[in-house]
């Protein structure tokens, strides 16, 4: 499955690292997470003080939102890809870290992301979202072409001319939101039914609570935050009646899909109720983090990465006849290039969790460590592509890396929870949107560089998507 199969033998050493005293120390640890230091420089932090990147580590957010925080982290390529092997790691409820939201946030059910491939429900419902996107392959790109003009690039315009910026990231919730609902509602427009123009607010109000414990939202002061957010769960009551609006809405309105999950045996209940998941967690929520990361690095890179981008994209449709089809955006390889190395340096999932099975050795690229049946588990996606071992300048942007030879490590570009050069399956929990994530952006810079030639943006650091303005957009003139 994995290289480590084949890796040679290492010194076998202790996992370093320290817990610390009983909650203090996973308190101090919260804090520095968040708030000192934030997720990268805390990750690191601990790899270098312990001089390895398999170590212990107090995860937040730790007390008292959850009892079970002492960890073992795998941080570089070689630990990494051992979370991805079924035999070994249960990712029984597991997908949030280390707390879980209650039943109640999903209708009573788990949803397939929280249940461990051992378990005979997740190859069915699995099999039934791939299933899915498989039949409505035809929509993504016309879709998506349509949400982009209706509900971003006409908003982008109107407010730089008007205001001398655009806010990218308050416009792609409608965006994304309505791509999603009429991807899987037959195309029903969401505001013609019970959430009317309010789908995305219902949807940010439900995922809310899910999220917040393992996030910063850094508008408040830290001391207020934590003591809000770090230390108990939300009730769902709170969210109780926006969840419902949702489920009223894609009941009536994703009629094809649900009839698809009954005749898989798959209650059509349930299936709402995952379908939800699927467009909370899946895809609503890792879209708006994934493409405020792409158009910031395209952004900063500048007006030479510009016209490469424009030249390719434009002489790929011109010799499409003018159409933007699947056929011209493969054939975009500086394109997808650019979003090979988005998705490695800032994965929309950076946290990989699970518990031993067993007992087993893990490796990483120094030594051997010995992990013990029922330890519970995490994997730091940015560092783990960002090693240094694996990839040269790692911490840059490079946009032409995965060209030519460079396709030869996309091995090692793991951010959809397997590596790039495997797929999605029933029997592995490798993200189910995998290739619509990859070309969807790949669709976005395609509309961008066939509008525009260059543009500026500025940035504001959050903890982790970054907020982006767009500043200047300059059309195309070929």
């Amino acid at each position: 499955m994995s290289s480590y199969l084949e890796s040679p033998k290492l010194p076998v050493r202790e996992i370093p690292g320290d817990y610390g005293f009983p909650i203090i120390s996973a308190i101090k640890d919260r804090y520095d997470y968040f708030y000192n230091q934030g997720e990268d420089a805390w990750f690191h932090g601990k790899a270098e003080k312990y001089k390895s990147t398999v170590v212990k580590i107090n995860m937040a957010p730790g007390p008292f939102t959850s009892n079970d925080y002492k960890l073992v982290a795998f941080l570089d390529a070689t630990s990494f890809v051992y979370m991805f092997d079924n035999t070994l790691i249960d990712k029984t409820d597991t997908l949030g870290g280390t707390f879980k939201p209650g039943k109640e946030y999903y209708g009573g059910y788990r949803p397939v992301a929280f249940v461990d491939t051992k378990d005979p429900n997740h190859a069915a419902l699995k099999g039934y979202i791939l299933s899915s996107f498989a039949k409505r392959h035809n929509l993504f790109i016309p879709l998506f072409r349509n949400s982009l003009s209706d509900h971003l690039f006409n908003d982008l315009e109107k407010q730089v001319s008007e205001q001398g910026k655009s806010d990218f990231n308050a416009l792609l919730p409608n965006m994304t939101f309505g791509f999603i609902f009429r991807l899987l509602c037959d195309q029903t427009n969401p505001s013609d039914t019970v959430l009317g123009a309010q789908g995305p607010e219902h949807l940010r109000k439900w995922l809310f609570p899910q999220l917040i414990p393992s996030l910063s939202a850094r508008k408040l002061p830290s001391f207020i935050e934590d003591l809000l957010f770090h230390n108990f769960l939300i009730p769902f009551g709170f969210v109780k009646s926006d969840y419902q609006k949702l489920v009223d809405a894609f009941s009536k309105s994703a009629v094809s899909m649900l009839d698809e999950a009954e005749k898989l045996g798959i209650k059509r209940e349930e299936a709402v109720h995952n379908m939800l998941f699927l467009v909370g967690i899946n895809m609503f929520a890792g879209l708006n983090a994934f493409f405020p990361h792409l158009i910031r690095f395209v952004g900063e890179a500048g007006p030479n990465l510009h016209t490469r981008l424009a030249n390719e994209i434009r002489t790929a449709i011109k010799e499409e006849g003018g159409a933007i089809t699947l056929s011209a955006i493969n054939k975009m390889s500086l394109v997808k290039s650019v979003v090979y190395e988005t998705l490695r340096l800032r994965p929309p999932v950076p946290l990989q969790y699970g518990k031993a099975k067993k007992d087993f050795m893990v490796q990483s690229h120094d030594a051997s460590y010995k992990i013990n049946k029922g330890q519970f588990l995490v994997g730091y996606n940015p560092m783990a592509s960002r090693d240094p071992k694996i990839f040269a300048n790692p911490d840059e942007f490079v946009p032409d890396r995965f060209m030519g030879d460079g396709e030869k490590m996309l091995k090692h570009v793991l951010w959809s929870n397997g590596r790039e050069t495997e797929n999605p399956a029933p029997e592995n929990k490798q993200c189910a949107g995998k290739d619509l994530v990859q070309l969807l952006g790949r669709l976005i810079l395609v509309e961008f560089f066939m509008r525009y030639d260059t543009f500026t943006v500025e940035i504001t650091p959050l903890f982790r998507a970054p907020n982006v303005a767009i500043k200047t957009l300059t059309k195309a003139t070929s």
